[in-house]
Formats: structure tokens, C-alpha cells, sequence
């Protein structure tokens, strides 16, 4: 058995979710493919998947043996980078898992600066605010937007930290006027996002420092969003107040579309962690957009 074919097979099929778009992405056949899967998990005594007419699943000791395979087949190909005479740019698909408020809401401020610098890198988008299995997925990398990261087997990095800001549409604050303190939020509608639970807590900023009170302030019952694409549509339409990282609304507020409530307080802090199934050697497209991420945030002060 070729251990090193029968690997990249393996990872083809688990990254594709089947045989035919694995033998298509190496270019060979269905029947090649098969065969080293099944020459594979005979040298490992194990099975690997799951797997009948319509569905593909990794079983435990699948999901164990491909973290160590794309990590093996990562290194590799960067020790060859790195020994190469002639070291390539950082090259190949990156399959990335975003929330929507970075692949959507902050998408065109960072996209075409990474595109321009990294011309052979192909990004595979997968936008999505719930949490999604990396491995399963076949994804390289995503990032979270979170209070705190919750624990998991995967390897976190973070990349940024963001004040939260309120805001809300100038026609919106036209028609219902502009809140000057906590307490007056309870005459407005503060729009519930899902992931808030029931109610905001405020902190007041003190030459940029919060101060230890806080201020609660429920949400309006009448409309609950999970989607920060549909709670920034919702704020931009005037019907009501929303909260977000102020990286997030940057654009809006530069330009008029939103106006800042209470810019002297902050509705909490979120991180953003960069997540990977495996980081004993990240391969070099990983790294090179993990870093670029790190230093885009860093530029525009989000921290």
C-alpha cells in the first residue's frame, strides 16, 4: 500500500463528503479511491467511515486518524516550502467557517486587501453563526466572535478583542428620540438577539475605562433574531436599537447609515478567536490568513 496516497485519498473523501468528488480532486478514479480507503483501514485495523448508499460519517477512530493526517500532510508540504531553493506564496483552497459578521457585514474590508496580497490562495466561505464540526465540515480554519470560547478539542488563537456598541438608524432616532442614559432604553426597542439572552448589560466608560456598575436593560419580546445579518437588517430599517463589535458597524457609522446610542457606554467585549482542528504545524495558507486576520484587526484598533 502507497501510506502516503491512501492518507491523501482519505482526507478527499472526509473534505469532499464523497468518493466521486474525491477521486475528482486528485484526479483520479472512484475505483482508486475506494481501494486505498479500503487498503487503509485494513492496515489499521480500524474503520474509518461510516458509510452507505447516500451518507459519508466518520467514525470515532476516523475523526482521531484524519486530524493526524491533514496535520502530517500539512507539515510536509511546509518543510518542503521551507527547504525549496525557490519558496512559493502561500498557495491551495482555504475552506474557512465565519460568522456572518465576518463574511458578510465586514467582508469588503478585509477581503480585497487579502486577495491582492495572497493571489494563490482560493477561499472556500462558509458563513454561519451557529457552530459548526470542523472536522467533519473538512474545513482548515474558522473564527468566532464570543464573550469567551467555550471549551473543545480545537486550538484557539485570539485574534482581536471588540468593544460592543449600540446603535440605531437616524430615522428610527428622528421618530423616537435620542436615549441620553440606561434608563431611557426602556421607552425605545432594544432588538434581542439570540445568542444575548433576554436582556443587555451596559457599562459606563470612564476616559475609556468601564466602570464596575452595570446597567440591565431587557430586550423587546416581540422580535428575537439568531442571525446578526437579520438584527443589522432590522436596525437599519428604523425598528429599533441593536447591539454590535464596533469593528462591525464601522462602515455604517463612517457613513451616516447608523448613529451611535450612548457612546459613552460599551454593551460587553467580544473576542475573536481564530479556531483550528489541528496547530502542531499550521500549513502556510492557514498561517498566512490567521496572521493577515491578526494584523487587519490590529490595524483598525479593534482591541
Amino acid at each position: 500500500m502507497d501510506q502516503w496516497s491512501a492518507m491523501r485519498a482519505y482526507r478527499a473523501i472526509v473534505e469532499s463528503g464523497s468518493f466521486t468528488r474525491a477521486a475528482e480532486r486528485l484526479g483520479t478514479s472512484h475505483s482508486t479511491v475506494s481501494r486505498l480507503l479500503r487498503q487503509l483501514e485494513t492496515h489499521l485495523g480500524a474503520r474509518l467511515l461510516h458509510r452507505d448508499s447516500r451518507n459519508l460519517s466518520l467514525t470515532e477512530a476516523g475523526a482521531r486518524y484524519y486530524r493526524d493526517c491533514v496535520d502530517i500532510l500539512e507539515r510536509t508540504q511546509a518543510a518542503e516550502q521551507r527547504a525549496s531553493a525557490n519558496p512559493r506564496q502561500p498557495s491551495g483552497t482555504l475552506r474557512l467557517s465565519l460568522p456572518h459578521a465576518i463574511g458578510a457585514l465586514e467582508l469588503k474590508a478585509w477581503l480585497p486587501a487579502f486577495e491582492q496580497r495572497y493571489p494563490h490562495i482560493d477561499l472556500d466561505l462558509c458563513c454561519d453563526d451557529r457552530r459548526v464540526d470542523l472536522v467533519k465540515g473538512g474545513y482548515d480554519m474558522a473564527i468566532r466572535i464570543s464573550a469567551a470560547l467555550p471549551d473543545s478539542d480545537l486550538v484557539a488563537r485570539e485574534l482581536a478583542v471588540s468593544d460592543r456598541v449600540l446603535v440605531a438608524a437616524p430615522h428610527y432616532l428622528a421618530q423616537r428620540g435620542l436615549p441620553r442614559t440606561p434608563d431611557d432604553l426602556r421607552q425605545h426597542r432594544l432588538l434581542a438577539y439570540s445568542g444575548d439572552g433576554t436582556a443587555l448589560a451596559l457599562s459606563r466608560l470612564d476616559a475609556g475605562t468601564p466602570q464596575p456598575e452595570e446597567d440591565r436593560v431587557e430586550c423587546d419580546g416581540r422580535l428575537r433574531l439568531d442571525s446578526i445579518l437579520s438584527l443589522h437588517a432590522a436596525v437599519l430599517a428604523s425598528l429599533g436599537i441593536g447591539a454590535f463589535t464596533e469593528f462591525t458597524v464601522r462602515e455604517d457609522l463612517a457613513a451616516g447609515r447608523l448613529i451611535r446610542v450612548l457612546p459613552q457606554y460599551r454593551a460587553g467585549r467580544r473576542r475573536y478567536f481564530a479556531l483550528y482542528p489541528n496547530a502542531r504545524q499550521l500549513a502556510p495558507k492557514v498561517r498566512a490568513y490567521s496572521e493577515f486576520m491578526r494584523a487587519h484587526y490590529a490595524a483598525a484598533g479593534a482591541s
